[in-house]
């Protein structure tokens, strides 16, 4: 496990107890994936909180603006913590850490499913009842088209591939040809 996961772990397990305590879970998380968002979208406000030449307290200050309506101050000191002790590039890591912690915590997973073409509503809530009775937790789907899988899809839940689409079962084809051919 590489040092910055362990970091980002770390806070969100402090993130993610503090929300509990005051029960905030969900909208911690949906405050944390907005500065994330916010930040990821925007290359000069990267620019701006990496800067050097820029004092904490500006850096601080102007996170406050950004967001102080629209975020908590629990998420607001965590985001300035990072800031603060160098750390402005985990933000994304942290949220990506405080779904897996709160997702555990609360019999939950996040299935990433990839497919040659968008699913409806209704396929997104047949995948999540399945996966979710394979896995004994409530499963929230998320879509993103992928046309070079010709067809079928792949969902990811945690580390773990399910691959039903058809480019992974032609190459697990052509693989299987190959070594039979030896």
């Amino acid at each position: 496990m590489s040092r910055s996961s362990v970091v980002a772990k770390r806070y969100a397990k402090g993130l993610f107890q503090a929300a509990q305590d005051k029960g905030l879970v969900a909208e911690t998380e949906s405050q944390l994936s907005l500065v994330v968002e916010v930040i990821e979208g925007d290359a000069n406000l990267r620019a701006f909180l990496t800067a050097p030449n820029i004092t904490l307290d500006t850096k601080k200050q102007t996170l406050l603006q950004a967001f102080g309506a629209q975020v908590s101050p629990l998420v607001l000191n965590v985001v300035g913590l990072l800031i603060e002790r160098g750390r402005e590039g985990e933000i994304a890591s942290v949220l990506a850490a405080y779904l897996q912690v709160a997702g555990n915590a609360l019999g939950r997973s996040d299935a990433h499913v990839t497919s040659a073409v968008p699913l409806s509503a209704e396929e997104q809530a047949k995948l999540a009842e399945k996966f979710g009775a394979l896995l004994n937790k409530k499963i929230r789907v998320t879509n993103t088209v992928n046309p070079e899988l010709l067809g079928g899809l792949t969902v990811r839940i945690g580390d773990t591939l399910y691959d039903g689409s058809l480019k992974g079962k032609l190459e697990r084809l052509d693989k299987a040809l190959q070594s039979a051919a030896i």
